[in-house]
């Protein structure tokens, strides 16, 4: 076996695709007798869509989801405006996905395992990783069945009381944040419009109140937020509407699916990885729900590792580690900074910008406008035939992709394109045409510049022929 995964929720499940696309042998285990059921990180950034893009699950996901809704702000009973969490963006050349999306984790969850079922994997449930010990060649791994296995790699995206992190002994520094809790479940509340979030709360105090989020799905379900009260400690649905009837009177709460009390937590692993044993997801990094960040720098860092444990170089396996734990950790001083906001009770708490789409994600390691190690941006071009095409559909699949501008054969071998401006004359070998100039423009390129496009969407290689 290739890679053992413990830990069947986002990131798992993502690395498992990514890797069974490749051919590889993969098993992921999950402890839990059933699969999660519950909306819990139910925002998918940009980025995270243009992973799923390229993993085949797109289509999917944003068949069964929604667009973010705006928000009705009720105080002391009484709607006194709309807002928005995020401006809508338009789509443009170079980013063909501007804007987040709703789906809940257990849905996401469902459209990932059923593209893993499609490549012949499946999920094993009641299956826990007991425990394991790793040598020069591989991990043999004991599982709660009795069974005794050997894998190249282990894999633990096993959530923040990661098994694979303790007997690691890796330190998991930072805080929890005793003085906040919230309380956050799945109901339905009829007798509210259901294509709008609702916001209740008192005049006196309007940034502490209730959220309802409309979830997508023919049961028209909420995400419900709240405060938790002191000396609770447990969130039926009684607990709801009386909350709930605190701050606004009139609509029944029903059909509850899920209920969960959280304390922000923000930590980071100090390292990701140990000989052939690694961390992902939650088991790496634990992040407020503030945001949405946590699943997708989750389902990142599977993208990230998936084709570096399909290569096995371990030089390239050390840079997992080098570039996802920076990124983590930048994206929790967003969280922990957002978390601040709520509890500041500032007027921008819920205000989300540029930064919480994971499109600005870079690894780069030099200055320009664009370089090595930064996302790689789409294009509208044309292939032979005059069929418009996107860089995206090139890129796409579990191999990295060659771009020469200009009229110069592209390198000999798969995946590799020559870029022409309309008028250059046709070399031999693949080309597309960039009939707009955006290809250019966003690669900020002329002829003789070559690109590299890693398998995970960032540029390994942009500079000239020479």
């Amino acid at each position: 076996m290739h890679t053992l995964i413990a830990g069947a929720g986002p990131t798992g499940l993502t690395l498992a695709v990514d890797l069974a696309r490749r051919g590889l042998a993969v098993r992921i285990v999950d402890k839990a007798d059933r699969h999660f059921a519950g909306s819990r990180g139910d925002t998918l950034q940009p980025r995270t869509l243009e992973a799923f893009e390229d993993l085949g699950v797109l289509d999917a996901v944003l068949r069964q989801g929604c667009p973010v809704r705006a928000t009705r702000i009720h105080l002391d009973g009484a709607h006194v405006m709309d807002r928005r969490m995020v401006e809508p963006a338009a789509p443009t050349p170079d980013v063909p996905y501007p804007n987040p999306w709703v789906l809940g984790q257990s849905q996401t969850e469902a459209v990932l395992r059923d593209r893993l079922a499609g490549l012949g994997v499946r999920v094993e449930l009641g299956t826990a990783l007991v425990d394991f010990a790793q040598d020069a060649d591989g991990v043999t791994a004991r599982l709660s069945t009795g069974e005794t296995v050997r894998a190249a790699y282990l894999v633990g995206a096993d959530g923040a009381s990661s098994t694979v992190r303790k007997a690691l002994g890796i330190a998991f520094p930072g805080t929890t944040d005793e003085a906040t809790r919230m309380l956050i479940a799945d109901v339905a509340a009829d007798d509210l419009d259901h294509d709008w979030g609702h916001w209740f709360a008192r005049a006196s105090d309007p940034m502490r109140g209730v959220h309802l989020s409309p979830l997508p799905g023919a049961d028209r379900l909420f995400q419900y937020h709240a405060p938790l009260p002191e000396g609770v400690t447990e969130a039926p649905l009684e607990t709801l509407q009386e909350i709930l009837d605190g701050f606004v009177g009139g609509i029944r709460l029903s059909r509850p699916a899920w209920s969960s009390i959280w304390r922000p937590n923000a930590r980071l692993a100090e390292r990701y990885r140990m000989g052939r044993v690694f961390l992902a997801g939650d088991a790496a990094h634990a992040h407020p729900p503030t945001g949405g960040q946590g699943l997708n720098t989750g389902v990142q860092d599977a993208y990230n590792l998936g084709w570096k444990l399909a290569d096995g170089s371990p030089v390239l396996l050390d840079t997992y580690e080098i570039e996802r734990r920076a990124t983590a950790a930048r994206v929790l001083g967003i969280s922990s900074e957002l978390l601040q906001r709520y509890q500041d009770k500032s007027e921008d708490a819920f205000e989300r910008g540029e930064h919480t789409r994971q499109l600005d994600v870079t690894y780069r390691a030099s200055e320009g406008r664009i370089v090595a190690g930064d996302r790689a941006p789409d294009a509208p071009v044309t292939d032979p035939d005059g069929r418009r095409i996107r860089l995206f559909d090139l890129y796409r699949g579990p191999h990295p992709t060659r771009l020469t501008f200009g009229d110069a054969p592209a390198p000999d071998g798969p995946h590799a394109y020559a870029v022409l401006r309309p008028g250059d004359t046709a070399p031999p070998g693949p080309y597309v045409v960039d009939h707009d100039g955006h290809a250019h423009a966003a690669y900020d390129a002329s002829a003789g510049t070559r690109v590299v496009v890693r398998p995970d969407g960032y540029i390994g290689y942009i500079g000239s022929r020479s």
